[in-house]
């Protein structure tokens, strides 16, 4: 049974948690920050700079407090984020990461970095891990330029603040030059022990979630869409276990959200002069929550995405999920603040900065947009019928649970003959819809741990999801992200593999075609192949899904290059292709980038030999 609402002064509490105390933060003069290769930086706040081809890196617990209480916290060198690090293309790195935990192995994964498979920093895959006490040693050669991140692959230790920020300057002349250059790295702490999270999860997975549906919202459809539609829509939310304002799984009751490590109350600055050029380099090194970020009243230029330069692309505004990077750039020509407003997916809070001519000016910060519930598209994909298009609440077409696909052998089809036909299947009001690819579920999926199968998933890319659509503002979409360059190879796939993202809401479930990574076998690229990855989500929810020790190339509905990533953000009932050149042998890690998903099983191991 949902638990429920909170008392007064719990919601008082869940406040200061949104907002977060103004010198929250992981506490000063431990005396851990090593003083070579340091950057002065023009605004206070920021997190140390460290540049150079050598780094010494400790894993250390210290003091926090985000919300007048003091909890303890893992960290690089202190601090929360760590040190930013700052790499030159084609030069070798070396990094000495030390673990001074007591009774607890750790681990760095440098996320998005093209590396030798022991240098991936996976326990179990790639390397055994650090011990407590042991120093392992990480070296590599640099092979690109942009923004990146690194954090622990260990256990929960990401959501505890192991995790900083990674800028790697071309090797040539930079593309998109600016006067400034700030790192603008967004998170979620929680006050609770991560594995009690988890735990709450695992038996009630709603149990953060306090803007379920209500007898108001009820009575709200009666009168807009009479008794009959209302009462056979919460039939249908019922019977397929789903709830419309499943947006995320742990929300701003437990969560303060981060900028460079300051709760909103404690307004991250970034300095600036009128007319100059500034990039602000967006990193989304949260656990589990996808942000949606704007500027008010500055128009944004995003210049890069995981990276990789792409065609300028002007907006209002993006969504960053779990993992990925933006660069953006923005020239404010005012002597004013403007804020940096980062609202969580779920509306249940934001993170919050400031760019600034001076060192404690702030502007007005927005209130949350309101809380838009999933529409059919995000629970069926593709409709075929205009009044599905036209209306978010409208109801199914086709009875999902009683179609029969457990005859099917996903195992045993031949993925690469499947038709790639041009196709868009956007919301297309009054419009006949184009046939959909064919969907093939496996056997594994009828069980337990799946409660939700797409047989019509949407294909397109210019859909910028759930609570952003038609919002008055210019919204970036992955249709929009050209990476400059084309392709890294230019190869047709010679070989598909299709993968279903499934999961049991209720149980708290996640997992590739119906199996928990516990359950399954490794996927096998051969070595040197081209080949592509089509993957179904059959479930509500997005999932940032990222490939280890490859690039993946997006495919647009047509077929042809999109964009290159290095974390995929699969909405619900979506279907997406990439190309993967297998060209890094080893052992790597393919998964959902929300900690709790991997953790409860939506994770692979990918062989390359």
């Amino acid at each position: 049974m949902k638990s429920f609402p909170p008392s007064p002064a719990a919601d008082l509490s869940r406040r200061r948690f949104v907002q977060g105390v103004a010198l929250g933060g992981a506490a000063a003069g431990l005396g851990l920050l090593r003083p070579s290769n340091v950057w002065a930086l023009t605004s206070p706040g920021h997190p140390t700079v460290l540049s150079g081809t050598d780094f010494a890196l400790d894993v250390v617990e210290v003091p926090v407090n985000y919300t007048g209480k003091t909890r303890p916290a893992v960290t690089i060198n202190g601090g929360i984020p760590g040190p930013i690090l700052r790499w030159k293309e084609g030069s070798t790195v070396t990094l000495r990461v030390t673990n001074r935990l007591r009774h607890m192995p750790t681990s760095i994964h440098w996320h998005g970095i093209i590396v030798p498979a022991g240098m991936d920093g996976v326990p179990g895959l790639s390397f055994d891990g650090i011990a407590p006490g042991e120093t392992f040693a990480y070296r590599f050669k640099v092979r690109q330029s942009g923004t990146y991140w690194y954090h622990s692959h260990s256990g929960f230790l990401e959501q505890t603040g192991l995790y900083g920020p990674l800028v790697i300057e071309p090797s040539g002349p930079d593309r998109y030059p600016a006067d400034r250059d700030y790192v603008v790295l967004l998170s979620d702490w929680t006050d609770e022990n991560p594995e009690r999270v988890y735990a709450k999860l695992k038996k009630q997975s709603d149990y953060y979630n306090f803007a379920q549906p209500t007898v108001p919202d009820f009575f709200r459809d009666v009168r807009e869409k009479g008794l009959g539609h209302a009462l056979a829509m919460r039939k249908m939310w019922n019977e397929m276990r789903m709830n419309p304002t499943d947006l995320g799984d742990v929300s701003g009751y437990t969560y303060t959200y981060l900028m460079n490590g300051a709760a909103p109350a404690g307004n991250w600055t970034g300095i600036f002069k009128p007319g100059e050029k500034i990039r602000l380099r967006f990193i989304n090194g949260s656990s589990s929550t996808i942000f949606d970020v704007r500027i008010p009243g500055l128009k944004m230029t995003v210049t890069a995405a995981d990276g990789q330069d792409v065609q300028p692309v002007p907006v209002d505004e993006f969504r960053i999920s779990v993992a990925e990077t933006y660069d953006v750039v923005v020239e404010p020509q005012d002597e004013r603040a403007y804020t940096l407003f980062a609202q969580s997916i779920d509306r249940s809070g934001h993170a919050r900065g400031t760019l600034a001519p001076r060192q404690g000016m702030s502007a007005e910060v927005p209130a949350m947009d309101p809380r838009v519930w999933l529409g059919m598209r995000d629970m069926m994909g593709v409709m075929s019928r205009a009044d599905h298009a036209s209306d978010p609440h409208a109801m199914p077409g086709m009875d999902h649970a009683a179609m029969d696909h457990a005859a099917m052998d996903h195992a045993a089809m031949d993925h690469a003959a499947m038709d790639h036909a041009p196709m868009d299947h956007g919301d297309m009001v009054g419009m006949a819809v184009a046939p959909v690819p064919v969907v093939r579920h496996a056997r594994t999926e009828y069980g337990p741990g799946v409660d939700m199968h797409v047989d019509m998933p949407r294909t397109n890319l210019d859909d910028p999801g759930s609570g952003l659509r038609d919002n008055g503002r210019r919204v970036l979409t992955y249709a929009d992200l050209h990476t400059i360059g084309g392709p890294l190879d230019a190869r047709e796939p010679s070989r598909e593999i299709e993968l279903h993202l499934t999961g049991n809401m209720e149980r708290f479930i996640w997992s590739f075609d119906g199996v928990k990574f516990s359950d399954a076998k490794p996927i096998h690229f051969n070595a040197g192949e081209r080949l592509r990855i089509v993957l179904v989500n059959d479930t509500m929810m997005n999932h940032p899904i990222h490939l280890h020790g490859m690039w993946s190339e997006l495919e647009n509905p047509d077929g042809r290059f999109q964009v290159r990533k290095h974390t995929i953000n699969v909405q619900p009932a979506q279907r997406i292709a990439y190309a993967v050149s297998a060209d890094n042998p080893g052992r790597w890690a393919y998964h959902c980038h929300m900690l709790y998903h991997m953790e409860a099983g939506m994770f692979r191991e990918v062989v390359v030999s």
